[in-house]
């Protein structure tokens, strides 16, 4: 039965694609091979020797058939207890639930082989004037089930060192191996290293104890969120520093259970000699804003601890932008009020005040045409009236007046030249007269299509009696005119400061300045209100 499982787990576990790690060791001390992918106390683990006659160790092996093999396991550790030349070559764990594996390359040398030291040299530090005490390395440790049994130094000439300078001198830089006991089974079972002791003069100064973060200070998490909250500490090889861990409350946060909703990991920085306790949150509850985390550095130097608490982060107010929305809105529809209102007043003050004039690229010679027709309610405006509109428009307020009985040659075709009139002309304005100085109102209905198609601006001026008339009862032409252009009223002589508004508002800004700006008399004795 063993021989079918050896030969089924030969074809499930293949040779590893990834880089495999290289372990040296001495022959005659022990070595562990940790791999991170196998499962703790997992029967679907599996280490393999991959030799010509590849030797596989299995999770139910029993204790008797892997100390007859020189091994243990130990959940995801594989111990060999004396290395010889046999166990040199490619080694392999599998995981068999998951079909994960892991690589590694064993190198076993003589005990007086150089190239062992070369390989394992590590480093230390120390000042002096001073007090030393040497680290000896951890690495390829056994698992806890084997009881460290001291450790023991000599320098590199095999003479005996204790490892610690009560007073250090730059003499004392060299070589040193260390060597780790580990009792297991009645058993001891050595690992060495080599160290360079490295002794420098000036040892600097050093802010022990935790550096970050201050104590009281107060992080900003988002609840729901992952946060993490390094703590930072300042150490001092040379003795014993201790090292940063985390409590929430009163309970200790465990160290790397990444199982656990919080917890925290630690780092080392072997150049800054600075320790970092990270505290991790995989998700930030609403509990965890009432709770004090505190980060404690016990430490024979100088034991330190700072205390934080968590808050949410500030949510941006939303109330000072309603106000300020609903003020801006505000303002939009009163500015439309007001507008609205007084648009006439607003217009001709800006046009006034900027000092505003027509164009004159457009290629016309006229401001307006004043045309005026016959007016069957005989209220039309008089000759006085008329006068004063016309005078008033071009004294007072500038406007370029195309009149026709003035500029319009005797003899003329009518149609033609009021056509070409109103073409010179940007705006054309039809007045109701209670005499016929005009070409007539039968000639609007002719020109009615041409005003249209040339879409020029047009000013309807009616009386009293023509804004309270049935649109049915005024002539045709003069109802079509009146839905394509704009209707002021004349309500009588002198005519009011509002006319006058209504009446620049809808015409086009004048081409020239006012020839008078002080105030006119019209030829009937009327004063102009001032606007």
């Amino acid at each position: 039965m063993a021989v079918l499982q050896l030969l089924f787990l030969t074809f499930i576990t293949g040779v590893c694609s990834q880089t495999p790690k290289d372990i040296y060791v001495k022959a005659g001390e022990m070595v562990t091979l940790h791999s991170e992918v196998c499962k703790v106390n997992d029967t679907a683990t599996l280490w393999k020797q991959e030799t010509d006659q590849p030797i596989y160790v299995y999770s139910n092996m029993s204790a008797a058939e892997q100390k007859r093999m020189g091994v243990v396991l130990y959940k995801n550790c594989l111990v060999i207890l004396r290395a010889s030349g046999n166990h040199t070559g490619n080694y392999s764990c599998h995981y068999l639930r998951r079909n994960h594996s892991q690589r590694f390359t064993l190198t076993v040398y003589t005990p007086q082989s150089k190239e062992y030291d070369e390989k394992n040299r590590f480093s230390d530090l120390c000042y002096t004037p001073g007090s030393c005490q040497m680290f000896c390395p951890s690495v390829n440790t056994p698992p806890k089930d084997f009881k460290p049994n001291g450790t023991t130094w000599h320098t590199e000439n095999g003479e005996p060192s204790s490892g610690y300078f009560s007073s250090v001198e730059e003499k004392d830089s060299g070589v040193y191996i260390c060597t780790r006991s580990y009792a297991y089974s009645g058993q001891i079972y050595n690992m060495t290293f080599t160290v360079i002791l490295d002794v420098q003069r000036e040892k600097p100064v050093k802010n022990l104890g935790i550096s970050f973060p201050n104590d009281g200070q107060v992080f900003e998490v988002e609840v729901g969120k992952r946060a993490e909250i390094p703590c930072k500490a300042l150490t001092d090889s040379t003795l014993d520093p201790g090292s940063p861990f985390w409590l929430s409350g009163s309970s200790f946060v465990e160290e790397d259970n990444r199982n656990a909703r919080v917890y925290f990991s630690f780092s080392f920085d072997n150049r800054t000699e600075q320790m970092t306790a990270t505290l991790t949150f995989k998700e930030v509850r609403e509990e965890d804003l009432s709770t004090k985390f505190t980060c404690k550095l016990e430490s024979e130097i100088k034991p330190a601890f700072a205390t934080i608490t968590l808050t949410k982060i500030a949510q941006p107010s939303y109330t000072a932008l309603a106000v300020c929305s609903i003020v801006v809105v505000l303002v939009m529809v009163l500015t439309v009020v007001v507008y609205s209102k007084f648009k006439v007043d607003i217009t001709l003050f800006f046009r006034d005040a900027l000092g505003c004039r027509s164009i004159t690229s457009d290629g016309r010679s006229y401001d307006a045409f004043l045309m005026c027709y016959m007016s069957d309610t005989d209220k039309g405006l008089n000759e006085d009236d008329r006068r004063q509109l016309e005078n008033t428009l071009e004294e007072r307020f500038g406007y370029t007046l195309c009149l026709y009985d003035r500029d319009i040659l005797p003899g003329q075709a009518v149609a033609e030249t009021v056509l070409e009139s109103t073409e010179q002309s940007r705006a054309v304005v039809l007045v109701p007269c209670s005499s016929d100085p005009g070409p007539g109102i039968g000639l609007l209905s002719a020109i009615h299509e041409a005003l249209v198609e040339r879409k020029t601006r047009l000013i309807l001026i009616n009386t009293k009696q023509t804004e309270g008339s049935k649109s049915d009862s005024l002539p045709e032409a003069l109802q079509l005119l009146s839905k394509a252009g704009d209707c002021v009223t004349w309500k009588g002589s002198p005519p009011s400061s509002t006319f006058w508004k209504e009446l620049r508002y809808h015409l086009p800004a004048p081409q020239h300045a006012p020839r008078r700006t002080h105030r006119l008399l019209s030829q009937t004795g009327y004063e102009v209100p001032s606007l």
